[in-house]
């Protein structure tokens, strides 16, 4: 709650200050350019994800990057659609890869485990799915 109070606090700001900096007419033009670019945004992610898609199989970006690529890339065409500066600004930025990594890194990468070496913390940890079985050959050799 207190985040979003924080965020409108902003967003207030921020477009209170660039309006009267700019003037009504301008500040129109850009919400509506602004609205326009994320829906095409939007309207074209589809070839965002397909080159996302074929770098990831081409080994040119990893499965972690390719999906914070395309959230941020969506993320940002919507909060482009909607108004505000803030917002705009926001969006505009994960629209980039240096600022989308930035921000798919602080939110949604905190959960994953930690490779070392090519073998992950969960099994160092001993929490791994892998049963170990052994196969007991039992046939008779009579004749």
């Amino acid at each position: 709650m207190i985040y979003f109070l924080l965020y409108l606090f902003l967003e207030i700001f921020v477009s209170v200050e660039i309006s009267a900096a700019i003037g009504p007419f301008w500040t129109f033009i850009e919400v509506i350019l602004s609205a326009v670019a994320g829906l095409l945004l939007l309207t074209n992610f589809r070839y965002t994800f397909f080159e996302n898609m074929r770098a990831m199989m081409a080994g040119e970006i990893t499965p972690e990057s390719f999906q914070n690529q395309n959230i941020a890339a969506l993320l940002g065409a919507i909060l482009l659609i909607i108004p505000g500066f803030l917002t705009d600004i926001i969006g505009l930025l994960l629209q980039f890869g240096i600022f989308s990594s930035f921000v798919a890194r602080r939110f949604f990468g905190r959960n994953r485990p930690v490779k070392r070496g090519g073998i992950e913390d969960e099994f160092n940890e001993g929490e791994c799915d892998v049963i170990d079985v052994e196969i007991l050959d039992h046939t008779d050799n009579r004749k």
